[in-house]
């Protein structure tokens, strides 16, 4: 990112006191913002970040930490919970450039749902305001390949089996070709698997179908790149 004038910052910090930050901005969501952004326009600022990660002209690389850190200390309103997969290729508040306080984030190996996730986007969007939940799956998924090679690893054994039944969902492919050494197959069950997430997610809880029904949430799914680092929504 290009450097940004001393004078050229105070003006903009003055500007963003007084009438308040956009949701991409240097400063992290507020309350007001929160309360006034519909679903559709947090997915179109977590995609606009998104594209900015892309082109490596991030916000992030401008953010007072300190600053943001003491402002969100005594409350948070994010407008956000994303469900990603453990992986530390997938750095989900850069992937979309938000700030300290802007996004929840849950993160497990598959990026598969359970009480405690549920919990948490409910939590998340009832009580904390959030406005869209999304899951984020991404390419090479080390938890889908165990889950179509069939590994047995302790307790991970009974995490790769709620990725299994988006291992049989997937079609045409030959019994030799539905293995881990085969990318085409892996990326399919990648979306697949994203996408069974987000029916469980409307099936399992309550709460959050009645607020997608209500119009106050979004439910989406996408796919994280790890290569280009474009985020790919799913059709529903």
């Amino acid at each position: 990112m290009k450097h940004i004038p001393r004078t050229l910052r105070v003006t903009t910090g003055i500007f963003l006191l007084v009438f308040g930050a956009p949701s991409h901005s240097l400063s992290q969501t507020t309350q007001a913002q929160q309360q006034s952004m519909t679903p559709q326009v947090v997915l179109d600022d977590l995609m606009e970040g998104n594209q900015r990660f892309i082109n490596g002209t991030l916000t992030l690389q401008e953010v007072n930490v300190v600053a943001s850190r003491e402002a969100t200390a005594s409350g948070q309103y994010p407008k956000a919970v994303i469900l990603s997969c453990l992986d530390s290729r997938v750095p989900v508040e850069v992937v979309f450039d938000q700030n300290i306080g802007d996004i929840f984030v849950g993160r497990v190996a598959g990026n598969v749902e359970n009480e405690d996730q549920l919990g948490s986007m409910e939590f998340a969007t009832r009580v904390a305001g959030a406005k869209l939940v999304m899951v984020l799956g991404h390419s090479h998924c080390g938890a889908i390949k165990g889950a179509c090679d069939d590994v047995k690893l302790g307790n991970l054994t009974l995490l790769l089996e709620k990725i299994k039944p988006a291992v049989k969902a997937v079609e045409g492919f030959k019994t030799s070709e539905r293995t881990s050494s085969n990318a085409e197959f892996v990326a399919r069950v990648v979306e697949e698997n994203v996408r069974q997430t987000v029916t469980d997610i409307r099936q399992q809880s309550e709460i959050l179908k009645e607020l997608e029904s209500d119009g106050k949430i979004m439910i989406v799914g996408a796919v994280y790149d790890l290569e280009s680092g474009e985020v790919a929504l799913l059709d529903k």
